[in-house]
């Protein structure tokens, strides 16, 4: 069975049994017809997955790795901000007039900061340092900027990767402020995994561990009874997964260069209300 279900498992109930309800209590998201959306949350969530161990891809229900993935590439890959780049409508709501989230997420990525090794953008010194300096513990990358807060279209909810390099090894700890339990949580998983798959093929290095901590763990109320159910499903094995071999720099892969394979899942969850 795959892990990343039992580990999902267990954090549902965890939350349902043991979480705080926001009910009550002045919350800003609210649902499509007003009302106020609250949550039922847990503080300091901590997951681990063993990326060599399988790929954590939910078989509970259909996660869409390289719808994805193209999210996470128009991020780190293409540090972009437009939404016409992207493949998905999943930021049509936070969008402008112009069809951009304003300086938020791949924007971030994109600007050039001065570093000892050169004038180069995160993304570029992270691969810089894990090619030549692959020991350091200052590999990272933080896209809460609070000088650019107010022009941004949603405060960034991953906002930080530690990257942490264990003889050939890379493992990576994934910083998240808030998340959507039942909408977005495996989504982020299967994108930040692939992401180390991606760092670590191109700087000569084998895919370790990905640590995901979210400091609010939520499932919104009209998601209960959708994760009640969800988590009584069959679990299957993990899917298979590797990426083209020929591949070597990270701005050369794409979602075709992601193979999956023998991924059994149980059918959709149509029609997740969003809370905005």
């Amino acid at each position: 069975m795959s892990k990343a279900d039992v580990l999902f498992v267990n954090m549902c109930k965890d939350i349902l049994e043991n979480g705080f309800s926001s009910e009550g209590q002045v919350v800003r998201a609210k649902w499509e017809d007003g009302t106020p959306a609250h949550t039922i949350k847990k503080f300091g969530v901590i997951n681990r997955y063993n990326l060599q161990e399988e790929f954590p891809a939910l078989t509970l229900r259909p996660t869409a790795i390289k719808s994805a993935v193209d999210e996470m590439l128009w991020i780190w890959q293409k540090k972009s901000n437009n939404i016409n780049e992207l493949k998905s409508h999943i930021w049509d709501e936070w969008a402008d007039e112009n069809g951009t989230i304003g300086k938020a997420y791949g924007y971030q990525l994109g600007v050039k900061y001065k570093f000892p090794h050169g004038e180069m953008d995160q993304v570029d010194n992270v691969i810089w340092q894990l090619k030549n300096t692959p020991y350091s513990r200052r590999i990272m990358t933080n896209i809460y900027n609070f000088a650019d807060l107010m022009e941004m279209g949603l405060e960034p909810c991953a906002y930080s990767m530690t990257f942490n390099v264990s003889g050939d090894t890379l493992n990576a700890i994934l910083n998240q402020r808030s998340q959507d339990i039942l909408a977005a949580n495996n989504w982020n998983v299967v994108q930040y995994s692939v992401l180390v798959h991606m760092l670590a093929q191109a700087c000569g290095l084998k895919a370790g561990e990905l640590v995901h901590v979210i400091a609010d763990a939520h499932i919104y109320d009209r998601h209960v009874p959708l994760i009640r159910e969800m988590i009584e499903r069959p679990q299957y094995p993990a899917p298979k997964f590797r990426l083209n071999p020929d591949v070597k720099d990270f701005y050369d892969f794409t979602v075709d260069d992601i193979i999956i394979e023998d991924y059994e899942k149980n059918p959709q969850i149509k029609n997740i209300p969003i809370a905005v």
